[in-house]
């Protein structure tokens, strides 16, 4: 018993002295070489918004409204079936198989999030 405290006690102590030595060892540390700014594709500026850039061309950014009321009709039917699914693991037992119900669910689950994420893409 003794012998576990002691070392309890030199295990402590070691890393509260790497603790403290540790802010002194990282002003040591050598600073790193400026890098070389790189030229932005296009000729974009850092600055300048792409709107500024090429008016002609529209801000992937946005949404049509049409598929923010498709993504949020997917939401809300994702949301449905994930929450049936998680009633019908809930029910079953955990050492038992999962049913081909639950698999197919999952499966349902996974496109749907793949087709919102397309959408919202663009």
């Amino acid at each position: 018993m003794p012998g576990s405290r002691r070392r309890l006690l030199k295990i402590l102590v070691g890393a509260a002295g790497a603790f403290a030595v540790e802010p002194l060892l990282f002003g040591l540390q050598l600073p790193r070489p400026a890098r070389e700014p790189r030229p932005y594709p296009q000729g974009h500026e850092k600055g300048n918004p792409s709107s500024q850039v090429d008016p002609g061309i529209a801000n992937k950014k946005v949404i049509d409204p049409q598929s923010q009321k498709q993504i949020r009709e997917d939401i809300a039917q994702l949301y449905e079936i994930a929450s049936e699914l998680k009633g019908e693991v809930e029910k079953t037992d955990a050492n038992s198989t999962l049913s081909v119900s639950l698999v197919k669910k999952a499966q349902q689950i996974e496109k749907l999030a793949k087709q919102i994420k397309e959408l919202a893409k663009g």
